[in-house]
């Protein structure tokens, strides 16, 4: 098996320093996914400002979450599913949205059910959506600009996931209780 660094400020490439730190002050330690980002300054680069941009969109945080977790799990990201579990208990999001999204079940409200959908269906068909699909999405009262602010969060998830998948990421402590395996695929 490949191992890859997982970098600190002090061993990272000297581009992906002032990153490190950035991350280090937003979240008081870097998490092992930038660690890992570092050894490229651009994907570190890359994947931080699409993650500050779809911070900006006209999703609510909680429908980012949906998004990013809809994401992970059709990815089966083991890691960004751990950590988007704590931020969605950390927001404050109905713990039954969050069991579902982990389950990969219908959510309980309908409008988030939606987006949980169309970011699955983008995921699973790699953007080949159909017309009658986002014409749903639409109808659920999402608009035309979130259907391209979903395809940005699916991007952000692309970096990370991908990412963690070749570097064997290891969960961070704060994501300790959060562990995850898609269901049915345990011992594939």
């Amino acid at each position: 098996m490949t191992t890859f660094t997982t970098h600190t400020a002090d061993t990272a490439p000297e581009a992906s320093r002032p990153g490190l730190v950035a991350t280090k002050a937003a979240f008081g330690f870097v998490p092992n996914l930038q660690g890992n980002m570092a050894e490229s300054p651009e994907l570190l680069a890359g994947y931080s400002t699409l993650w500050d941009l779809f911070g900006k969109t006209t999703l609510t945080p909680h429908e980012q979450q949906v998004v990013y977790m809809s994401s992970n799990f059709e990815n089966e990201c083991h890691y960004c599913m751990a950590g988007h579990s704590t931020l969605a208990k950390m927001q404050k999001m109905d713990p039954a949205v969050i069991e579902a999204l982990r389950a990969g079940t219908a959510l309980p409200d309908a409008r988030l059910e939606a987006l949980h959908r169309f970011t699955t269906l983008v995921v699973r068909h790699r953007g080949w959506i159909s017309d009658d699909d986002t014409e749903a999405f639409l109808a659920a009262g999402y608009t035309r600009r979130n259907v391209f602010e979903v395809i940005l969060g699916v991007a952000t998830k692309v970096m990370s996931n991908y990412t963690n998948h070749i570097a064997h990421t290891p969960l961070d402590d704060f994501m300790k209780g959060n562990e995850w395996t898609k269901p049915g695929t345990a011992g594939a």
